[in-house]
Parts: structure tokens; C-alpha cells; sequence
């Protein structure tokens, strides 16, 4: 078999604002003495002028952007997702959100595989945490190919926007020429009629492989890719609710305010359907190498198709 082409999602995000800088002049990057690290670098070196180091002061920030926002241009303002999303959350919300500036958050270095930095920059709280902001749009992608699309749709769409990026180089698995992103519509990768696997981030191409080993067991797995944890594609998840009558939610991140919790917000109103939510079980994360951390949580392959396997048993 080919070898599958990896590549890290915030890579995807400085290749993508390089080539939205070409095509929009109004894309202005902020960055918090992070650009080698969140790959907004590479939009620096192309365009110095509109890139701003707002230096290791990451609310101070999102202010800078709020303000650049009212003038009409559309900032990326850039840090690691405990930052972005944790430090600065009271200007995220009371600067971003509740005026509804049409500003980006790209927040990379998100969940466990962030690896040897250990627990105080695994950031598994930052999708509960813009999901309650009124009007973010909170968005996961998969892969490069997904990551990039995600960057110009957020361009865009006007108001604001995060996106998680992470640190881990994962597979590609969206590049074929039938590939759409739509922002709040999930993505169905594999049909099946035993059970629904829900996932978002690099848990998709995990969960795309789970699905694989379940199906040699004769277990029947339907994937669905959700890119976009909010809005959430709920005629999606319900339908497929009501298809497989089991569902599995699965992300690097918190089981607490996640995708998980998402999904279950809308099935328990629409559809009431078994769940199981496999992610970072109430935890803080520690210190080691990425792939090893994903194992140890029980977000690898292996461990989301047996954890599936007895649930659907």
C-alpha cells in the first residue's frame, strides 16, 4: 500500500493564510510571539506589513483584532489553543462575541498530542468553551485539506470564528475532487447500519480505521465527520440517530462540553439514542510523546474499536 501522506493541521493554517493574504488584501494575521510555532510565519514572510506581534499578551490580542475588525479589514489573530481560548477568554467574549466582530481565532497546539509540553498547554477545555459564546462558530477540522477549506470559509463567513488546529502530523484523508466544505454540515465517510461514530479533529482518520477492524468483526460502522462543532449538523446526527439506534462520539478533547456533549444536547431533545463519548475522561493530560499520550487516553484506533465493540455487544 502507498504511504499515506501526513501533515500537522496548524501547518495547514500558515500555508492557508499565505495563500488568502494573495487573494484578499484585507487579511490581517496577529500572532503572540508564537509565528515559528503556529505557522503564521509563513504569511509574515510574504506579507510583514499585515502581519502584527502583539507579543506574549494574548488578550491584549484579541482586542488589537476586535479593534482592526470595526474597520472593516478581517484579522487572524493566532496563538496556542490554552491561550487563545483560555487566557483570553474575557476578551474573546466580551470583545469578539458579544459586539459580534467579524474576527478569526486560529488556535493551534490544541488537545493531549501536544505532547512533551505537557498538561498545562494540552488545552482539552477550549471547545466547551467557545461553544458558549452566542455566535461563535467553533470549528475542528480533519486534515490539511479540511484545514485549509476551513480557513477560507471562515474568511467568508462574517463574524467570529475559531478554529483548532493541532500540533500532530495526521493523514490526509479529504483529497478527492467530490470534497465540500460547508460550514455547519457534517460529512458522512462510511455508511453503515449498527452503529453512528461522530467524529471531529485527527479522531476522524482514527475512527475511519476503528470502523475497519469493527467490520471484520461484522459490526457495521456509519462515520460521520463533523468539522463544524457549531452549528452543529443536528438533521444529520439525528438522522443517522435514527438509522443505526447507537451512537459514538469521538474527539481529543474533554468528554465534558465537547462534541459529545453537542451531540447529546440534540439527541436527548429530538432523538433519545444510547451514547458513548470517548474522549479526555475529566483528566489533565501529562508530558510524553503524542502517539503514546493518544494511546494512554484511549483516543487510538484500537482502543475506539473496542470500546465501540462492547458497546454495540
Amino acid at each position: 500500500m502507498p504511504e499515506v501522506k501526513k501533515i500537522a493541521t496548524r501547518e495547514s493554517y500558515g500555508n492557508a493564510l499565505a495563500e488568502l493574504g494573495k487573494l484578499h488584501e484585507d487579511v490581517i494575521v496577529l500572532d503572540a510571539d508564537l509565528a515559528g510555532a503556529t505557522k503564521t510565519g509563513t504569511f509574515k514572510k510574504a506579507f510583514p506589513e499585515r502581519f502584527i506581534d502583539c507579543g506574549i499578551a494574548e488578550g491584549n490580542m484579541m482586542g488589537v483584532a476586535a479593534g482592526i475588525a470595526t474597520t472593516g479589514k478581517v484579522p487572524f489573530a493566532s496563538s496556542f489553543a490554552m491561550f487563545a481560548a483560555g487566557r483570553a477568554f474575557e476578551q474573546v467574549r466580551n470583545s469578539i462575541g458579544y459586539p459580534k466582530n467579524n474576527v478569526k481565532i486560529g488556535a493551534t497546539h490544541a488537545g493531549i498530542s501536544v505532547g512533551e509540553d505537557g498538561a498545562t498547554h494540552q488545552c482539552n477545555e477550549d471547545i466547551a468553551l467557545m461553544r458558549t459564546i452566542p455566535g461563535m462558530v467553533v470549528i475542528s477540522p480533519s486534515d490539511d485539506v479540511e484545514a485549509k477549506a476551513a480557513v477560507f470559509a471562515a474568511y467568508e463567513h462574517q463574524g467570529p470564528v475559531y478554529m483548532r488546529f493541532g500540533r500532530l502530523a495526521v493523514p490526509v484523508i479529504n483529497d478527492n475532487p467530490d470534497y465540500k466544505f460547508e460550514i455547519g454540515k457534517g460529512i458522512v465517510l462510511r455508511e453503515g447500519r449498527d452503529v453512528t461514530i461522530v467524529a471531529t479533529g485527527l479522531e476522524v482518520s482514527e475512527s475511519l480505521e476503528a470502523a475497519e477492524k469493527l467490520a471484520a468483526d461484522g459490526i457495521d460502522a456509519k462515520v460521520i465527520n463533523i468539522h463544524t462543532i457549531k452549528p452543529l449538523d443536528e438533521e444529520l446526527i439525528v438522522a443517522a440517530a435514527k438509522e443505526t439506534g447507537k451512537v459514538v462520539t469521538v474527539e481529543e478533547h474533554s468528554v465534558i462540553g465537547g462534541l459529545g456533549s453537542a451531540v447529546c444536547d440534540v439527541l436527548c431533545e429530538k432523538c433519545p439514542t444510547p451514547v458513548l463519548k470517548i474522549g479526555v475522561q475529566d483528566v489533565f493530560g501529562e508530558s510524553g510523546p503524542a502517539k503514546e499520550l493518544i494511546k494512554k487516553y484511549g483516543l487510538d484506533a484500537d482502543s475506539i474499536y473496542e470500546k465501540v465493540k462492547g458497546f454495540v455487544k
